[in-house]
């Protein structure tokens, strides 16, 4: 990056790059830290070149408002998603214009509230389960994140195909690792030549899309040769086959479709929630006062037992650290648009076919709006306190018609993996050197997350309520 910003008639400010391939090097080395400092020097709007493409950062809760909702309809997804249509299809995530439209109102009746709240007790059971004496183990160490990520995959199989998938935990694992790793590939400008060579890592890329296309598709089959039990009818895969577009044509979803929507749900389902709660661990090591007050009321508001959905509006504080460890750490930590037509925000015409990011990690690190933004404060999380900020200084769902469909199930997923845990276990780091984020389609700890488990003392609450 040069120290020379341009600012002439058509382009905000913004660095010059000497190659038009240095700012994707300095991007994929350190995507946070990259834009973050482009946003701190350049302002809430940054123009500069991204691998060819004319890009905009745009750092403000108004202007990310202008993206995601006020001009929504003047944005397509960014090209990295485009680009992994060949692995999700025509998901809510990477589906466009009428079909997005279309399958998003096939598909909200199964997050409606009441619905998830049917998802409590698997939730809550499965915690039990995995994280019980079987499972864990009093000064074992384990890495949290694959822990988490075994938990919320085990969760997301039961919720949506009725079935316990751990057998097939290790090769989703895997899978998703691989193609974890060459997402940003895919916002390079010749990224489609680059994926038919005959490389060995395109040859893995292609077998860990077959491997999930083979384990989904195998779901679907014996979910459709099962419809007729009743005990299955709950599931989100049943729900997929059978939901219909009744605003609509009326008509419902083929094999195909529901594939591409189940293996949307089942990436998205478990990677985004085990690493919120990946960085929550790793947080609540860090800050035993906050800890201490977690476990508190997790002690009151449970007494020992097991959670349930009608406990989570009293688990107010564990949801205060939730939404802090996704501030500090949002799992979806960056969102890219690309312009379908010429439009102005903040002053500034970006050009059709330009594409626009606005980032999470930069956004919710902002001194403006968060004081002291690197300090971990759930108090920042009271009614008072936000209220007292702009509505997108905060997005870890996104916003607008695109808003992450299944947040009330995170929420709800996350706050019930806490409070299920809080009531036995503490964790400490294994080492004292803090892990280092990995910014790819989403956040996760680069090495992994060590951490030692230590089983808390029985409280006299929840000995009384034995």
């Amino acid at each position: 990056m040069s120290d020379t910003a341009t600012s002439d008639a058509v382009f905000p400010a913004g660095p010059r790059f000497r190659h038009p391939l240095i700012s994707y090097w300095k991007f994929r080395r350190d995507p946070t830290g990259f834009l973050t400092r482009l946003a701190r020097q350049y302002g809430d709007v940054v123009y500069f070149k991204l691998a060819g493409r004319d890009t905009f950062l745009l750092s403000h809760p108004d202007f990310v408002r202008d993206v995601l909702v006020t001009h929504d309809r003047s944005f397509i997804k960014s090209r990295g998603l485009q680009q992994a249509r060949w692995l999700l299809g025509n998901g809510l995530l990477t589906s466009e214009g009428e079909l997005h439209r279309r399958q998003r109102r096939l598909i909200q009746p199964l997050f409606h509230r009441q619905q998830i709240g049917r998802y409590a007790d698997t939730m809550a059971t499965y915690t039990d389960r995995l994280t019980g004496p079987a499972c864990w183990q009093d000064g074992a160490m384990v890495d949290i994140h694959q822990e988490m990520m075994r938990l919320t995959l085990a969760i997301v199989g039961k919720c949506i195909f009725n079935q316990d998938i751990e057998a097939e935990a290790s090769e989703i694992g895997a899978c998703m690792d691989i193609l974890t790793r060459n997402f940003q590939r895919m916002l390079l400008p010749f990224s489609d030549w680059l994926m038919r060579l005959p490389t060995a890592e395109n040859r893995r890329i292609r077998q860990a899309a077959a491997t999930l296309d083979r384990i989904v598709l195998g779901l679907i089959q014996e979910r459709r040769q099962a419809q007729a039990n009743p005990d299955q009818a709950e599931d989100l895969l049943s729900l997929l086959l059978a939901a219909r577009d009744v605003e609509g044509d009326g008509g419902g979803m083929d094999d195909r479709q529901v594939r591409d929507e189940a293996l949307t749900l089942l990436l998205a389902g478990h990677e985004t929630t085990a690493n919120a709660l990946t960085w929550t661990w790793y947080l609540l090591s860090q800050y035993p006062e906050v800890q201490t007050r977690l476990q508190a009321e997790v002690d009151r508001v449970l007494g020992g037992r097991l959670p349930t959905a009608d406990d989570v509006a009293a688990l107010a504080y564990t949801r205060m650290v939730l939404a802090e460890a996704m501030r500090l750490y949002p799992p979806a930590w960056i969102m890219g648009r690309e312009a379908r037509e010429d439009v102005e925000i903040g002053g500034y015409r970006i050009p059709a076919g330009s594409t626009v990011l606005v980032s999470q990690w930069v956004v919710h690190r902002d001194p403006r709006y968060y004081p002291e933004p690197e300090r971990f404060d759930p108090m920042r999380w009271t009614a008072e306190a936000q209220a007292g900020r702009p509505r997108y200084a905060y997005f870890p769902f996104g916003g607008g018609s695109r808003i992450c469909i299944g947040e009330h199930f995170a929420w709800l997923e996350g706050i019930l993996i806490l409070a299920t845990v809080a009531r036995h276990w503490q964790l400490e780091m294994a080492s004292p050197r803090p892990p280092q984020p990995q910014a790819t389609i989403t956040l996760r700890p680069r090495h992994g997350l060590p951490m030692v488990l230590r089983r808390r003392v029985e409280t006299p609450v929840a000995a009384l309520a034995k």
